[in-house]
């Protein structure tokens, strides 16, 4: 059973737990644009192709994925899934399953407006958002938000432009640089992150970790303990059960005097997803095990409570 993870970055952890599962059943291919991505030299073979808005580029992997007779792929990047989205029957045509969401779901889930308007209409408790700065302006007449307020990129991954302004001013100067921005709500509370796994056999939620954010770097989390709490698990099922999602997605929540906020979605591993393997909560072992036919049963909050995680540097050398 080969396994390709497209985009590897430095998400070496995530390399070498699919290397810890299949162990001699198989191998993990990686791929990357950038030949000193570290995440290569992880894996069993690697292959450096062009970026992924270059021409050429989904026909690479497709090579990729017949000459190496690869079960299953996967991306590490939010631009990267809707390509494999709306590819679905190409990969399948050539026996190669890919593990995402429906390009419906991606779709709402790259564009923060867009998952704004759906968990509002479905009644989750969200972070306010704002694609129009009028509407914005008028609601902040109206005493219905305040500053600051962040405005950021509606596609926006990484934490990347991301601006905490105070003044109508600042608004305004910046939509006049940037295009497609949008302008949400600061809120003061405690994040959360929770990791899920959606049974790609029976379309079940049967894995949710969650935990407490304590640090984040570059967008991802730095420093964070293990949490259990039974309200935050039912809130979690139920949304990704109507969301319709498949496979790994990671969850960002925000909890404001004892009420959740579902604010946004990666559907795909999270930086944070180290925690959770480290606590015993594999979703590569879930993922191989439904690529040999089999449903994995229900593990939600099989972990232990305060268990902490602080990530730390490490170096690769070594001639490419």
């Amino acid at each position: 059973m080969n396994i390709l993870i497209l985009s590897g970055g430095s998400r070496n952890k995530i390399v070498e737990y699919f290397k810890n599962e299949l162990k001699t059943k198989g191998k993990v291919f990686v791929t990357d644009c950038d030949v000193l991505a570290p995440a290569l030299y992880k894996a069993d073979q690697y292959f450096i192709v062009p970026r992924i808005e270059e021409d050429g580029y989904i026909d690479s992997i497709f090579s990729i994925c017949k000459e190496n007779v690869i079960q299953a792929v996967f991306s590490l990047i939010d631009p990267e899934l809707n390509i494999l989205a709306n590819n679905v029957h190409d990969f399948k045509n050539i026996g190669t399953i890919p593990v995402v969401s429906s390009s419906k779901v991606v779709d709402i889930c790259y564009n923060k407006y867009k998952m704004f308007e759906f968990l509002k209409s479905n009644g989750f408790n969200t972070i306010s958002t704002y694609i129009n700065k009028e509407q914005f302006y008028l609601d902040v007449e109206l005493g219905l938000i305040s500053y600051p307020v962040f405005i950021k990129p509606i596609h926006g991954s990484a934490s990347i432009n991301i601006n905490k302004v105070e003044s109508k001013e600042e608004v305004e100067l910046l939509f006049s640089k940037h295009d497609k921005l949008i302008i949400q709500e600061y809120i003061q509370g405690v994040e959360y992150g929770a990791d899920v796994y959606i049974d790609l056999i029976s379309g079940e939620p049967v894995s949710i970790f969650t935990k407490k954010k304590i640090k984040m770097r570059g967008g991802e989390t730095d420093k964070s303990v293990s949490i259990k709490d039974k309200k935050l698990f039912e809130l979690i099922w139920g949304f990704v059960k109507l969301a319709g999602f498949k496979g790994i997605i990671d969850i960002d929540i925000f909890e404001v005097n004892d009420v959740y906020y579902i604010s946004e979605v990666n559907p795909r591993f999270g930086g944070g997803y180290p925690h959770a393997y480290e606590s015993g909560v594999n979703f590569p072992k879930m993922l191989i095990n439904n690529l040999q036919g089999n449903v994995n049963k229900v593990e939600i909050g099989d972990y232990e409570e305060g268990i902490y995680m602080m990530k730390y540097g490490e170096v690769y050398t070594g001639k490419i």
